[in-house]
């Protein structure tokens, strides 16, 4: 299948062959996982899997495709029944486990090689999804126009749906929307489709129909969390929208969907207030504020919150509850800058990568909030945006990944000491014994060694009586003894022939005769149990044999067990060191970046807090001055109504007499 196989490196046959596994058997390996476990090793590995832990499920994975490729008769081994879904499982898993240089190298070599269209155009898929997670909008693109034809249904609507968000990535929204637009309904994508389209509508100038599109998804409601805070977000990015282009009475509508417990929350409050602000209803604007004072005050949008409300207070000349609420958020903020500082000088002594190494914090799913919960760890009160963020979270899983294999190498030095305890033992229980067990083999060895001689001289003779008649090769022990002393006399007639005679030779004869008789007549039954006897002494022989392979079996065994292995844990602590020190050179680096962008994103809230503090101050000054002036206004309007009351009591109700004018004598005036 692939004409350049033998110039690849076996890392890179190992993974090209894992990608094309994931390419071919995607479907397949989906109705695989529902039947029988055939294989316990395979089972462990997947376990492994489905529970996040990508490392250990690799490594056996790899461990059992490398043995499974070694055995002589591989068929024979239980793995081979799920062989096509552990090859898949390799690839996908690397991709999990974010190894995307050498997933990139193998799906490269899958477009190189001579495989079917279609698989080529779901390794351009693949290849392209590594680049946009790694943010490189443009080689991505150039991956997917390596598509051509007919991509596999069950990637086509991910393909598209990469499309169009790489399209936004490179400004390309005309595009984009296109592609959005003829994935509406898609189930899997549920949601996100219609969010993306909405923005890119916005983004490419047709903002009614981004506008609807967006209003339409935001009007849903889930039970399911994380489908809820897509609609929350929704919400809240209309309202911005609308209050950016001076909507304010759509705005508000839109901050009003969005649930009050939700992680969009605080920022729909703080919205919802300055768009009645803004309209000049600031007492309306003190619902939503009010409400989002009162929470936590690590959030960016409650300490906002915390200067709007006496803001709108003395927008409505309740200077006295102004200056009370700017008191108490310069008093808060101070605290807060306080805790901001300590937290700064907390990550740069090393506390915030501690708090990420704990394995408390990683036990639970929402490890990032569980963080602000451990004791000594106010570094990460204010870092939950930035530690939520994409970019921040692969820094995390990086390091956390890093120390992981750095707590494994601890744990296997360790075992390597423990190996090499258990070998000093096994050598000082055998190496006495074995001397005397030596000694008592070689007895027996060379007993045996000449009981097999015989039993092999034996089976000659009777191969050979099967062919020529021996009659001498079946007497009995008498009957060889009375051979050789019939034989002995015709020597001793032939050396003295003053004993020969006539009578002697006869008997001599018939005595041979009767002996060569009876040796001819029971010739067959002789060599038929002759024949069984070979047959019940190779039976014997062969347990002899069984006992004798497992000494030597247990006899090697013994002696391999403490042998052989000096050299071995020498490489092997060597290459564990070795890695040590690049992974502390590793952690060092990821480490540094971690605690540098903590600082950062502290540094810019306390400037901030601080920048709050000063406008608090100015602000609590002039309400305690208005809030005076109102007071001495409010005094002199007292005293004129004194005035004027008193004034009115002075004036007389009736005319005096001396003021009234005389009357004329005898007539008129």
């Amino acid at each position: 299948m692939f004409p350049r196989q033998a110039s690849f490196p076996c890392w890179a046959m190992m993974a090209l062959r894992a990608v094309v596994a994931v390419l071919l058997c995607g479907s397949a390996a989906a109705e695989s996982e529902r039947e029988e476990l055939k294989d316990l090793f395979f089972g462990a590995a997947m376990f492994q899997a489905y529970q996040g832990n990508y490392f250990d499920a690799i490594v056996g994975l790899d461990t059992e495709l490398d043995q499974y490729r070694q055995l002589d008769e591989p068929e024979l081994d239980p793995f081979t029944a799920h062989l096509g879904q552990a090859e898949f499982s390799v690839g996908d898993l690397e991709l999990s486990y974010r190894m995307h240089l050498e997933a990139g190298r193998a799906i490269e070599a899958v477009l190189k090689g001579d495989v079917p269209q279609p698989v080529r155009n779901e390794a351009a898929y693949r290849l392209a999804k590594i680049h946009y997670h790694k943010q490189q909008p443009l080689n991505a693109l150039h991956a997917l126009e390596m598509i051509d034809g007919r991509v596999p249904e069950r990637v086509r609507a991910d393909e598209q749906f990469l499309r169009a968000r790489v399209y936004m990535e490179l400004g390309r929204f005309e595009d984009a929307v296109e592609l959005l637009r003829d994935l509406k309904g898609e189930k899997s994508l549920d949601g996100f489709v219609q969010y993306n389209l909405g923005i890119a509508l916005l983004k490419s100038g047709e903002e009614e129909r981004g506008v609807l599109e967006l209003a339409a998804l935001g009007k849903n409601r889930s039970s399911d969390p994380e489908k809820q805070a897509l609609y929350d977000k929704t919400n809240l990015l209309l309202g911005t929208y609308l209050v950016e282009a001076d909507q304010l009475a759509l705005a508000r509508t839109y901050f009003d969907r969005v649930n009050l417990e939700g992680p969009f929350s605080n920022r729909a409050l703080l919205g919802a207030g300055w768009v009645e602000a803004r309209a000049g209803r600031y007492d309306r604007a003190l619902v939503p504020w009010k409400l989002l004072q009162e929470r936590r005050v690590t959030d960016e949008a409650v300490q906002e919150a915390m200067l709007a409300v006496p803001y709108a207070y003395g927008k409505l000349d309740v200077h006295s509850t102004a200056a009370i609420n700017y008191g108490r958020a310069l008093e808060v903020f101070g605290n807060e800058i306080d805790t901001l500082s300590a937290s700064i000088d907390s990550v740069r002594a090393g506390k915030f990568l501690e708090a990420l190494r704990r394995k408390e914090a990683t036990q639970v799913k929402n490890w990032v909030v569980a963080l602000r919960q451990l004791p000594d760890a106010p570094e990460t009160h204010y870092l939950l945006d930035l530690m939520a963020s994409n970019d921040y979270q692969n820094f995390l899983r990086n390091y956390r990944d890093l120390n992981d294999l750095f707590e494994r190498n601890k744990e296997w030095l360790k075992s390597l000491s423990a190996y090499e305890d258990i070998i000093e033992l096994r050598r000082a229980y055998y190496e006495p014994l074995l001397p005397d067990l030596d000694r008592k083999f070689r007895e027996l060895d060379a007993r045996i060694h000449l009981r097999m001689e015989q039993r092999d001289k034996f089976q000659r003779r009777i191969d050979q009586m099967l062919v020529t008649r021996r009659p001498e090769y079946l007497a009995n022990a008498d009957e060889q003894y009375a051979r050789l002393r019939l034989q002995s006399m015709r020597e001793l007639l032939a050396a003295g022939p003053r004993h020969y005679s006539e009578e002697v030779e006869a008997r001599i004869a018939r005595l041979e005769g009767v002996l060569n008789w009876r040796l001819a007549t029971e010739y067959d039954d002789r060599l038929t149990d002759a024949y069984k006897h070979l047959q019940e002494l190779n039976v014997e022989i062969a347990k002899l044999q069984t006992v004798y392979q497992s000494y030597v079996r247990s006899r090697q065994a013994a002696t391999q067990s403490y042998t052989g292995y000096n050299g071995k844990i020498h490489t092997l602590r060597e290459q564990l060191l070795n890695a040590q020190s690049r992974l502390e050179t590793l952690m060092a680096r990821q480490g540094k970046m971690l605690e540098s962008l903590a600082v950062n994103e502290l540094e810019r809230r306390r400037s901030q807090l601080e920048g709050y503090q000063i406008k608090a101050r100015f602000a609590l000054a002039d309400s305690y001055d208005r809030a005076n002036e109102l007071q001495e206004q409010r005094a002199d309007q007292r005293k004129i109504e004194q005035y004027r009351a008193k004034q009115a009591e002075l004036i007389p109700q009736d005319t005096p007499q001396e003021l009234q004018a005389p009357a004329s004598e005898g007539g008129d005036q």
